[in-house]
């Protein structure tokens, strides 16, 4: 049983360290046990190989979100679950590559990783957030570079109160409600 009903974009987005990272590669091990055909576009992997020499201004920022979102359609329109996880800060790009992922044909779900940056700063464990707020680093998202928040998310993750497990479990159940995955994929499904 093909449990994709059709190959979609599964889009991550939120502040440096609110999660992305882990609920997504969770997610894409979850959906290849289930045998779904899944890849998983990083944010700081495809700032080092498909986006290597970008800076960090507003126009190359955009430029790196356009490039993944070329790479996710390119997969999506072959069936294939591809999931981002990237800051892709401003919410106008973001706009831009649902509309063009779900022009190609494909499905597309936004899922906002929502967390504090106070919270962001107390477990930040690299100190990146304390540089930032304190001057250190320039251009740093969330502080001193702005992040705009989905106007509409499909599905928003309370990084500061939900789990990594309650994350997937309203992240299925999403999609599942729009018809891009089977619902045997749910939590408590069989797969």
């Amino acid at each position: 049983m093909n449990l994709v009903k059709k190959g979609f974009v599964l889009w991550f987005t939120g502040l440096s360290g609110a999660g992305k990272s882990t609920l997504s590669a969770r997610l894409a091990a979850r959906l290849a046990e289930a045998g779904c055909p899944v890849e998983l576009l990083d944010g700081d992997e495809v700032r080092t190989h498909l986006s290597k020499g970008l800076g960090f201004s507003r126009e190359d920022r955009d430029i790196n979100v356009r490039r993944i979102g070329f790479v996710a359609r390119l997969l999506a329109r072959h069936g294939v679950v591809a999931i981002t996880a990237a800051i892709s800060p401003y919410r106008d790009v973001r706009e831009e590559q649902r509309r063009l992922t779900v022009d190609d044909g494909a499905g597309f779900c936004e899922v906002y990783m929502e967390c504090p940056v106070e919270v962001l700063a107390e477990r930040d464990v690299k100190g990146l957030y304390r540089k930032a707020l304190a001057g250190e680093i320039p251009h740093f998202t969330g502080v001193s570079d702005p992040y705009e928040p989905p106007a509409h998310p499909d599905v928003v993750i309370r990084s500061d109160r939900d789990t990594v497990e309650q994350g997937m479990d309203l992240v299925l159940a999403r999609l599942v409600e729009l018809a891009l995955l089977a619902p045997e994929i749910r939590p408590g499904g069989s797969s």
